[in-house]
């Protein structure tokens, strides 16, 4: 059985996993609320399995993928989140993540998928056909892979419209470099009002 760390911003969620994980007998040896959070946590019980949302304060769990990879984390690291299109899958997979279960599927997939990366597999689902997403210009879906995660972060915080200053709160950055950030992401995406952004974020489901 397994050390695990939970990372998730909702405690009830952190509370479901750790109850069905308990019951197969892993050991969870902490939770997270918050990526920078997470990072130390990470570093201090080293555990065998790492089960990350992506959508949490501080960095994003994208960018802890790629901070826990960067700094040579061979533990396994599967993604469990309510944002399970294409575009995140993708994104995931190519920065390291060994598996990718969507909450929609009420956890029924997590112990396959927590079995399956501690033998050593990867577990992504299949990607959808004719899904929205297919449907959508490639130039586009090539902006939105150009996005950086912490650009990819701030354009969520953005579309669901949050206050710059708000966006600094919750990323522990200065107000500053989140207006830096939000015209950067209007450059790549060649949009030029924060509604046309909001739309954009939107018809992608990226909010």
């Amino acid at each position: 059985m397994a050390d695990i760390l939970i990372i998730d911003d909702h405690p009830v969620a952190r509370l479901a996993v750790r109850m069905l994980l308990e019951k197969d007998g892993h050991n969870i040896v902490a939770e997270a609320g918050e990526g920078y959070q997470a990072l130390r946590l990470a570093n201090e019980h080293r555990p065998e399995l790492i089960i990350v949302d992506l959508d949490i304060p501080g960095i994003s769990g994208i960018e802890l993928i790629e901070k826990l990879r960067a700094a040579e984390f061979q533990c396994g690291i599967l993604v469990l989140t309510a944002r399970d299109d294409d575009h995140y899958l993708s994104r995931c997979m190519s920065i390291g993540a060994d598996g990718f279960v969507g909450k929609r599927n009420n956890l029924e997939e997590l112990g396959d998928a927590v079995r399956a990366v501690m033998r050593g597999y990867a577990y992504f689902p299949l990607k959808r056909k004719d899904t929205p997403t297919s449907k959508i210009p490639e130039v586009e879906i090539v902006a939105i892979k150009n996005l950086s995660s912490r650009e990819l972060q701030v354009l969520r915080y953005l579309a669901r419209g949050e206050k710059l200053i708000d966006i600094s709160d919750k990323m522990h950055i200065s107000n500053k470099t989140v207006s830096t950030y939000k015209t950067r992401i209007l450059s790549k995406l060649e949009l030029h009002t924060t509604l046309e952004l909001i739309d954009f974020a939107r018809r992608h489901q990226l909010d």
